[in-house]
């Protein structure tokens, strides 16, 4: 009985097991194929380099482009007097007292000879030895010394020059040919691009730093043609005048400047802007700009609204010299450039730079509003040329902060200036919306509301008008410059 019953156990066991396996199996099938009603979920799965264009390593291209950067190293002599004098030839109290001071009760002490020395970078543009710096790496340097990838000095002398742009050409005379960068397009590249900069930051030779352009067209006071490429791949004392490359190897900026109180900020020149005036400071050692004739200044919204242009685009024109290329065109004061050679101004910065581009003797077409209306003018370019305390009386009208007064021959022989240039400013109420728009003493007041103000008494006709609308726009002159600003008053 016992032996029946275990017989009868084993054969309840043996089938639950089969049971249990044919459940088993047919649920594995059923999941494989047919979908359950949750959710599939997927792994993640990695993003490879190609698809995201993040390089896997900047070790080949950094390879490839470094023997065209070079180390520059600069000399510079001054003369000063031992024990009194400094690298710089100035005794630490020559602002108080004056080196005969010294002379006087030291006798005459002899001169010695200080050198300062400096580093800076550079990159090779062809192989018989032409280089690309910058000008403040090898302005007023006594010496120039090139070291090449290969680890051999040259002395380079200086070919061209351009401080408004901090370029300059130099040359060295090389044993054999040497490796050279290819030049790239700077209007081509896109902020986020990845870029590395060569260089020798400290002294350091041949460093590589990698890193994005962070932005385009930065305007960072450096000049009238600031036009900077902004990136946060690092850039320190030393690498100035070496190139920052594209991820092709090619050049596409000048590494130039730093903001000293941040990290990763830097600046480089772009190359399209060297490119321009590469020809220049080849063939002329110099760099030969092209030239209107007329000042202008940036529209602000009140000038916009007194104006009755729409917007603020454009380059309003404070001042046109007499027998220059604007004026011969028949471009006058007040006019607002919006476009030239098809190309629309934006601002005054881009005026300059677009004027700055073209060709001396080359006629453009410049179209302009005037009243409204669109003007179109042939203007033939020349060549740029780099082109008082006065006692005043108070005599306050008491509009919008301004006193002024008629211009007396004094003040007029003092200034060079005619009687009937406008009215003087002698005096600006703190805090007054002339205050606020920057208007000094011995402003020039040549227009009240584009009407020519040349005496007193037309200048507070025009004033009346103006504090009835509680509005008005002057054209200031300064010195040698003019200049538009719009006031109101509640």
């Amino acid at each position: 009985m016992e032996s029946k019953n275990r017989k009868t156990f084993f054969m309840f066991l043996m089938a639950f097991l089969v049971a249990f396996f044919i459940v088993s199996f047919v649920e594995v099938l059923r999941s494989s194929f047919f979908p359950s009603g949750a959710p599939e979920i997927q792994t993640a799965s990695a993003v490879s380099s190609s698809e995201t264009n993040t390089p896997a390593s900047f070790s080949d291209l950094a390879e490839r482009v470094k023997p065209a950067v070079v180390n520059i190293s600069t000399t510079k002599t001054f003369k000063g007097r031992s024990g009194l004098g400094t690298p710089f030839g100035r005794s630490p109290f020559g602002g108080h007292f004056g080196d005969d001071f010294f002379e006087r009760f030291f006798g005459d002490i002899p001169q010695h000879e200080f050198k300062q020395r400096s580093l800076g970078s550079g990159f090779i543009i062809s192989n018989d030895g032409y280089i690309i710096t910058n000008n403040h790496v090898v302005e007023q340097t006594d010496k120039i010394l090139v070291k090449v990838s290969d680890g051999k000095e040259y002395e380079a002398k200086i070919i061209g020059t351009d401080a408004k742009t901090d370029i300059a050409l130099i040359k060295i005379k090389p044993d054999n040919s040497l490796p050279f960068v290819e030049i790239g397009d700077s209007d081509a590249v896109r902020v986020g691009e990845w870029v590395i900069a060569i260089g020798n930051p400290f002294g350091l030779e041949q460093t590589v730093t990698a890193g994005i352009i962070s932005a385009k067209g930065r305007v960072i006071g450096a000049g009238a043609y600031d036009n900077f490429i902004q990136t946060d791949a690092s850039i320190n004392p030393g690498n100035s005048g070496g190139p920052l490359f594209n991820m092709a190897g090619k050049v596409i900026g000048i590494n130039t400047a730093i903001v000293a109180q941040g990290q990763g900020i830097g600046f480089a020149i772009p190359m399209n802007m060297a490119k321009s005036i590469l020809s220049d400071l080849k063939t002329k050692g110099k760099v030969t700009r092209g030239w209107l004739g007329v000042s202008v200044q940036d529209i602000s919204d009140d000038l916009a609204k007194n104006l009755n242009h729409k917007n603020k685009n454009g380059a309003l024109v404070s001042d046109v010299f007499k027998d220059d290329p604007a004026d011969k065109a028949g471009i006058k004061v007040g006019d607002i450039i919006v476009e030239i050679n098809g190309k629309s101004i934006k601002d005054t910065h881009e005026l300059l730079l677009t004027i700055a581009s073209l060709h001396v003797g080359e006629k453009v077409l410049i179209k302009a509003l005037r009243d409204g209306k669109e003007l179109s003018f042939h203007v033939v370019v020349t060549e740029r040329k780099d082109k008082p305390e006065i006692a005043l009386t108070k005599k306050s009208n008491g509009y919008f902060g301004i006193a002024a007064q008629e211009i007396t021959k004094e003040i007029a022989q003092q200034l060079g200036i005619s009687r009937d240039a406008g009215v003087i400013v002698t005096d600006v109420e703190e805090g007054s919306p002339a205050d606020d728009v920057g208007i000094q003493p011995q402003d020039i007041i040549v227009q009240v509301n584009k009407v020519k103000v040349s005496s007193m008494k037309q200048y507070t006709m025009e004033m009346n008008k103006a504090a009835e609308k509680k509005s008005v726009m002057f054209l200031v002159k300064r010195g040698k410059s003019a200049f538009y600003v719009a006031l109101h008053i509640e």
